[in-house]
Protein backbone atom coordinates (compact mmCIF):
# COMPACT_ATOMS: atom_id res chain seq x y z
CA UNK A 1 0.00 0.00 0.00
CA UNK A 2 1.24 3.23 -0.94
CA UNK A 3 1.84 5.73 1.93
CA UNK A 4 1.92 9.28 1.89
CA UNK A 5 3.11 11.69 5.09
CA UNK A 6 1.27 15.07 4.48
CA UNK A 7 -1.37 16.42 6.84
CA UNK A 8 -3.77 14.43 8.58
CA UNK A 9 -7.32 14.94 7.79
CA UNK A 10 -10.49 13.10 9.30
CA UNK A 11 -13.69 13.15 8.61
CA UNK A 12 -16.26 12.20 10.78
CA UNK A 13 -18.69 9.18 10.96
CA UNK A 14 -22.01 8.54 12.69
CA UNK A 15 -25.02 7.10 12.19
CA UNK A 16 -27.34 8.46 9.39
CA UNK A 17 -23.85 9.48 7.64
CA UNK A 18 -24.47 12.14 4.51
CA UNK A 19 -22.92 9.96 1.91
CA UNK A 20 -22.40 12.50 -0.77
CA UNK A 21 -21.00 14.63 1.82
CA UNK A 22 -18.48 11.74 2.96
CA UNK A 23 -17.63 11.00 -0.24
CA UNK A 24 -16.31 13.90 -1.30
CA UNK A 25 -13.78 14.55 1.61
CA UNK A 26 -12.61 10.67 0.94
CA UNK A 27 -12.45 11.58 -2.95
CA UNK A 28 -10.13 14.72 -2.58
CA UNK A 29 -8.35 14.02 0.58
CA UNK A 30 -8.35 10.14 0.40
CA UNK A 31 -7.39 9.40 -3.23
CA UNK A 32 -3.45 8.86 -3.48
CA UNK A 33 -2.48 11.38 -6.08
CA UNK A 34 1.38 10.48 -7.18
CA UNK A 35 1.74 13.55 -9.43
CA UNK A 36 1.86 15.26 -6.06
CA UNK A 37 4.55 13.06 -4.07
CA UNK A 38 4.49 11.85 -1.03
CA UNK A 39 4.11 14.91 1.07
CA UNK A 40 0.04 14.42 0.22
CA UNK A 41 -2.37 13.98 2.67
CA UNK A 42 -3.35 10.97 5.11
CA UNK A 43 -6.84 10.34 4.95
CA UNK A 44 -8.90 8.62 7.98
CA UNK A 45 -12.25 8.12 9.67
CA UNK A 46 -12.98 8.53 12.75
CA UNK A 47 -16.87 7.26 14.15
CA UNK A 48 -17.87 9.22 17.10
CA UNK A 49 -20.46 6.76 18.47
CA UNK A 50 -21.03 3.07 18.36
CA UNK A 51 -21.85 1.06 16.02
CA UNK A 52 -22.95 -0.46 13.84
CA UNK A 53 -23.24 2.88 12.00
CA UNK A 54 -25.30 3.33 8.83
CA UNK A 55 -24.91 5.95 5.72
CA UNK A 56 -27.52 6.94 3.23
CA UNK A 57 -29.07 4.92 0.73
CA UNK A 58 -28.59 1.77 2.91
CA UNK A 59 -24.68 1.15 3.23
CA UNK A 60 -23.55 -0.53 6.26
CA UNK A 61 -19.94 1.83 6.80
CA UNK A 62 -16.99 0.95 8.53
CA UNK A 63 -14.64 3.42 10.65
CA UNK A 64 -10.37 3.68 10.58
CA UNK A 65 -10.61 4.54 14.05
CA UNK A 66 -12.79 5.83 17.13
CA UNK A 67 -13.09 9.42 17.90
CA UNK A 68 -9.74 9.91 19.83
CA UNK A 69 -8.63 10.11 16.32
CA UNK A 70 -9.61 13.81 16.22
CA UNK A 71 -6.81 14.52 18.77
CA UNK A 72 -4.06 14.15 16.10
CA UNK A 73 -5.69 15.11 13.49
CA UNK A 74 -4.28 18.73 11.42
CA UNK A 75 -7.81 19.39 9.42
CA UNK A 76 -10.80 17.48 10.70
CA UNK A 77 -14.49 17.75 8.63
CA UNK A 78 -17.96 17.15 9.80
CA UNK A 79 -19.26 15.84 6.28
CA UNK A 80 -23.36 17.33 6.75
CA UNK A 81 -24.80 16.38 9.88
CA UNK A 82 -27.46 13.43 10.48
CA UNK A 83 -30.46 16.62 11.00
CA UNK A 84 -30.31 20.30 12.15
CA UNK A 85 -32.20 19.38 15.56
CA UNK A 86 -30.37 16.40 16.00
CA UNK A 87 -27.99 17.57 19.53
CA UNK A 88 -24.35 17.26 18.92
CA UNK A 89 -22.24 15.58 21.99
CA UNK A 90 -21.06 16.66 24.85
CA UNK A 91 -17.40 14.68 23.99
CA UNK A 92 -17.27 15.80 20.58
CA UNK A 93 -17.92 19.08 21.09
CA UNK A 94 -14.90 19.10 23.22
CA UNK A 95 -12.84 17.45 20.95
CA UNK A 96 -13.34 19.84 18.42
CA UNK A 97 -12.68 22.52 21.09
CA UNK A 98 -9.71 20.78 21.86
CA UNK A 99 -8.12 20.36 18.46
CA UNK A 100 -8.89 24.43 17.38
CA UNK A 101 -7.08 25.52 20.05
CA UNK A 102 -3.98 23.26 19.02
CA UNK A 103 -3.40 24.74 15.79
CA UNK A 104 -6.03 22.00 13.58
CA UNK A 105 -8.42 23.62 10.93
CA UNK A 106 -12.01 22.45 11.47
CA UNK A 107 -14.72 22.41 8.52
CA UNK A 108 -18.37 21.55 7.85
CA UNK A 109 -20.09 20.87 4.63
CA UNK A 110 -23.61 21.78 4.62
CA UNK A 111 -25.46 20.76 7.86
CA UNK A 112 -22.16 20.29 9.17
CA UNK A 113 -22.05 24.07 10.41
CA UNK A 114 -24.47 23.23 13.14
CA UNK A 115 -21.95 21.32 14.57
CA UNK A 116 -18.96 23.47 14.34
CA UNK A 117 -21.79 26.17 15.53
CA UNK A 118 -22.22 24.45 18.61
CA UNK A 119 -18.62 24.42 19.84
CA UNK A 120 -19.39 28.17 19.88
CA UNK A 121 -16.22 28.91 17.80
CA UNK A 122 -18.20 30.54 15.70
CA UNK A 123 -19.68 33.66 17.71
CA UNK A 124 -19.70 36.79 16.32
CA UNK A 125 -17.78 35.73 13.13
CA UNK A 126 -19.13 34.84 9.95
CA UNK A 127 -20.35 31.16 8.32
CA UNK A 128 -22.30 29.62 5.91
CA UNK A 129 -24.32 26.94 5.01
CA UNK A 130 -27.04 25.48 2.85
CA UNK A 131 -29.73 28.15 1.87
CA UNK A 132 -32.21 25.97 3.42
CA UNK A 133 -31.17 26.04 7.01
CA UNK A 134 -29.48 29.22 7.00
CA UNK A 135 -32.51 30.89 8.76
CA UNK A 136 -32.55 28.48 11.29
CA UNK A 137 -28.69 28.81 12.13
CA UNK A 138 -29.13 32.48 11.98
CA UNK A 139 -31.93 31.84 14.80
CA UNK A 140 -30.59 29.29 16.56
CA UNK A 141 -26.90 31.02 16.81
CA UNK A 142 -27.76 34.47 16.88
CA UNK A 143 -24.52 35.74 17.70
CA UNK A 144 -23.35 34.30 14.10
CA UNK A 145 -22.85 36.35 11.09
CA UNK A 146 -24.62 33.90 9.23
CA UNK A 147 -23.98 34.44 4.92
CA UNK A 148 -26.57 32.41 2.85
CA UNK A 149 -25.24 33.91 -0.18
CA UNK A 150 -21.20 32.30 0.13
CA UNK A 151 -19.99 29.21 -1.04
CA UNK A 152 -17.87 28.81 1.78
CA UNK A 153 -16.72 31.24 4.42
CA UNK A 154 -13.37 31.13 6.74
CA UNK A 155 -12.73 32.34 10.32
CA UNK A 156 -9.70 31.54 12.34
CA UNK A 157 -9.25 28.26 11.08
CA UNK A 158 -12.88 27.68 10.84
CA UNK A 159 -14.32 26.58 7.53
CA UNK A 160 -18.12 26.49 6.77
CA UNK A 161 -19.44 25.61 3.03
CA UNK A 162 -22.89 25.57 1.75
CA UNK A 163 -24.35 22.88 -0.02
CA UNK A 164 -23.39 19.31 -0.92
CA UNK A 165 -21.65 20.31 -4.17
CA UNK A 166 -20.17 23.46 -2.14
CA UNK A 167 -18.19 21.24 0.15
CA UNK A 168 -15.97 20.29 -2.70
CA UNK A 169 -14.95 23.87 -3.65
CA UNK A 170 -14.12 24.45 -0.31
CA UNK A 171 -12.61 20.89 -0.31
CA UNK A 172 -10.56 22.42 -3.60
CA UNK A 173 -9.29 25.69 -2.03
CA UNK A 174 -8.02 23.58 1.00
CA UNK A 175 -5.76 21.99 -0.94
CA UNK A 176 -4.62 24.82 -2.82
CA UNK A 177 -3.70 26.76 0.84
CA UNK A 178 -1.61 23.57 1.38
CA UNK A 179 -0.03 22.58 -1.76
CA UNK A 180 -0.20 25.61 -4.27
CA UNK A 181 -2.57 26.51 -7.59
CA UNK A 182 -0.89 24.20 -9.95
CA UNK A 183 -2.22 21.01 -6.93
CA UNK A 184 -5.75 22.64 -6.94
CA UNK A 185 -6.11 23.00 -10.55
CA UNK A 186 -5.10 19.34 -10.56
CA UNK A 187 -7.85 17.96 -8.52
CA UNK A 188 -10.79 19.77 -10.02
CA UNK A 189 -9.41 18.35 -13.19
CA UNK A 190 -9.45 15.23 -11.99
CA UNK A 191 -13.09 16.04 -10.91
CA UNK A 192 -13.76 17.23 -13.57
CA UNK A 193 -15.03 20.22 -12.32
CA UNK A 194 -13.89 23.65 -12.54
CA UNK A 195 -11.91 25.33 -9.90
CA UNK A 196 -14.22 27.54 -9.49
CA UNK A 197 -17.79 28.00 -10.13
CA UNK A 198 -19.14 31.61 -11.00
CA UNK A 199 -21.76 33.54 -9.35
CA UNK A 200 -22.42 36.67 -6.95
CA UNK A 201 -21.75 33.80 -4.04
CA UNK A 202 -17.62 32.99 -4.47
CA UNK A 203 -16.15 35.40 -2.04
CA UNK A 204 -13.15 32.77 -1.71
CA UNK A 205 -13.73 30.43 -4.01
CA UNK A 206 -10.18 30.41 -6.59
CA UNK A 207 -11.35 31.35 -9.80
CA UNK A 208 -10.68 28.87 -12.47
CA UNK A 209 -8.61 30.54 -16.22
CA UNK A 210 -10.15 27.54 -18.46
CA UNK A 211 -8.95 25.95 -21.55
CA UNK A 212 -10.42 23.10 -23.58
CA UNK A 213 -7.71 21.04 -24.46
CA UNK A 214 -6.11 20.75 -28.01
CA UNK A 215 -7.19 24.16 -29.03
CA UNK A 216 -5.33 26.12 -31.30
CA UNK A 217 -4.82 29.03 -28.94
CA UNK A 218 -2.96 26.99 -26.29
CA UNK A 219 -0.09 27.70 -27.10
CA UNK A 220 -0.41 31.37 -26.79
CA UNK A 221 -2.25 31.22 -23.59
CA UNK A 222 0.59 28.68 -22.20
CA UNK A 223 3.06 31.66 -23.61
CA UNK A 224 1.45 34.66 -21.95
CA UNK A 225 0.89 32.70 -17.99
CA UNK A 226 4.58 32.43 -18.29
CA UNK A 227 5.10 35.96 -19.32
CA UNK A 228 1.82 37.94 -17.29
CA UNK A 229 4.14 41.18 -16.44
CA UNK A 230 4.36 41.70 -20.54
CA UNK A 231 1.88 44.34 -21.48
CA UNK A 232 -0.02 42.20 -23.67
CA UNK A 233 -2.41 43.36 -26.58
CA UNK A 234 -4.99 41.45 -28.32
CA UNK A 235 -3.20 42.47 -31.89
CA UNK A 236 -0.28 40.89 -30.34
CA UNK A 237 -1.73 37.78 -29.15
CA UNK A 238 -3.59 36.89 -32.49
CA UNK A 239 -0.09 37.68 -34.23
CA UNK A 240 1.48 35.35 -32.32
CA UNK A 241 -1.19 32.82 -33.04
CA UNK A 242 -0.81 33.37 -36.81
CA UNK A 243 -4.77 34.63 -36.90
CA UNK A 244 -6.31 37.47 -38.23
CA UNK A 245 -7.57 39.49 -35.01
CA UNK A 246 -11.20 38.61 -35.41
CA UNK A 247 -10.52 35.04 -35.64
CA UNK A 248 -8.31 34.83 -32.63
CA UNK A 249 -11.22 36.41 -30.88
CA UNK A 250 -13.68 33.55 -31.80
CA UNK A 251 -11.39 30.59 -31.44
CA UNK A 252 -9.98 32.01 -27.88
CA UNK A 253 -13.80 32.78 -26.49
CA UNK A 254 -14.51 29.09 -27.85
CA UNK A 255 -11.62 27.51 -25.88
CA UNK A 256 -11.74 29.71 -22.66
CA UNK A 257 -15.32 30.91 -22.36
CA UNK A 258 -14.19 34.83 -22.52
CA UNK A 259 -12.64 37.16 -24.34
CA UNK A 260 -8.57 37.83 -24.08
CA UNK A 261 -8.96 40.94 -22.23
CA UNK A 262 -10.71 39.12 -19.27
CA UNK A 263 -9.45 36.14 -19.36
CA UNK A 264 -5.70 38.02 -18.83
CA UNK A 265 -6.92 39.86 -16.05
CA UNK A 266 -8.23 36.90 -14.03
CA UNK A 267 -5.34 34.96 -14.93
CA UNK A 268 -3.32 37.76 -13.64
CA UNK A 269 -5.41 38.13 -10.24
CA UNK A 270 -5.02 34.56 -9.52
CA UNK A 271 -0.87 34.63 -9.96
CA UNK A 272 -1.81 37.79 -7.56
CA UNK A 273 -3.27 35.21 -5.12
CA UNK A 274 -0.73 33.00 -5.43
CA UNK A 275 1.69 35.14 -4.32
CA UNK A 276 -0.42 36.71 -1.91
CA UNK A 277 -1.06 33.33 0.15
CA UNK A 278 2.77 32.38 0.02
CA UNK A 279 4.75 35.69 0.67
CA UNK A 280 5.03 38.94 2.45
CA UNK A 281 5.92 40.97 -0.45
CA UNK A 282 4.19 44.47 -0.78
CA UNK A 283 0.97 44.31 -2.96
CA UNK A 284 2.62 47.37 -5.54
CA UNK A 285 5.84 45.15 -5.87
CA UNK A 286 3.19 42.26 -6.72
CA UNK A 287 1.18 44.36 -9.24
CA UNK A 288 3.77 44.75 -11.52
CA UNK A 289 5.12 41.70 -11.51
CA UNK A 290 1.23 39.88 -12.45
CA UNK A 291 1.45 42.82 -15.16
CA UNK A 292 -0.87 45.11 -13.32
CA UNK A 293 1.86 47.92 -12.91
CA UNK A 294 0.34 49.44 -10.33
CA UNK A 295 -1.55 48.49 -6.86
CA UNK A 296 -4.74 50.72 -7.66
CA UNK A 297 -5.06 48.85 -10.71
CA UNK A 298 -4.77 45.46 -8.69
CA UNK A 299 -7.19 46.44 -6.44
CA UNK A 300 -9.52 47.67 -8.34
CA UNK A 301 -9.72 44.13 -9.94
CA UNK A 302 -8.73 42.12 -7.38
CA UNK A 303 -11.74 43.30 -5.37
CA UNK A 304 -14.16 43.19 -8.37
CA UNK A 305 -12.93 38.97 -9.03
CA UNK A 306 -12.49 38.06 -5.52
CA UNK A 307 -14.91 40.42 -3.51
CA UNK A 308 -11.90 41.13 -1.15
CA UNK A 309 -9.03 43.41 -0.86
CA UNK A 310 -5.37 42.13 -1.54
CA UNK A 311 -4.76 42.63 2.21
CA UNK A 312 -7.93 40.46 3.58
CA UNK A 313 -7.08 37.86 1.27
CA UNK A 314 -3.64 37.50 2.61
CA UNK A 315 -4.62 37.45 6.24
CA UNK A 316 -7.28 34.22 5.11
CA UNK A 317 -5.32 32.38 3.24
CA UNK A 318 -1.29 32.49 3.83
CA UNK A 319 0.12 29.87 4.85
CA UNK A 320 0.95 28.48 8.34
CA UNK A 321 4.27 28.39 7.23
CA UNK A 322 5.22 30.33 4.04
CA UNK A 323 7.63 29.23 1.98
CA UNK A 324 10.68 32.23 1.50
CA UNK A 325 9.73 34.11 -1.30
CA UNK A 326 11.95 37.21 -0.60
CA UNK A 327 12.13 38.19 -3.96
CA UNK A 328 9.35 37.85 -6.11
CA UNK A 329 11.07 38.32 -9.14
CA UNK A 330 9.09 37.31 -12.68
CA UNK A 331 6.05 35.16 -11.61
CA UNK A 332 6.06 31.86 -12.61
CA UNK A 333 3.22 29.45 -11.43
CA UNK A 334 4.39 27.75 -8.44
CA UNK A 335 4.90 24.06 -9.44
CA UNK A 336 3.73 21.09 -6.78
CA UNK A 337 4.51 17.37 -6.21
CA UNK A 338 6.98 15.12 -8.15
Amino acid sequence: MTTTNGPLVVALLYDGLCTFEFGIVAEIFGLYRPELGPGWYRFASAAIEPGPLHAHGGFLIMHDAGPELIDEADLIVVPGWKGIDFPVPEDLLARLKRAHARGARLASICSGAFVLAATGLLDDGPATTHWRYAAALRARFPSIEVDDKALYQVRDRIYTSAGSAAGMDLMIELVRQDFGSDAANSVARRLVMPAHRSGGQAQFVERAVPLRPDTSVAPVIERIRQDLRRPWTTDEMARLSGMSRRTFERRFREATGTGPGEWLIVARVEAAKDILSRSGNAVDDIADVVGFGTAHTLRHHFRRIVMQTPSQFRRAFEKRTPPDVSDVGDYRPQRTGS
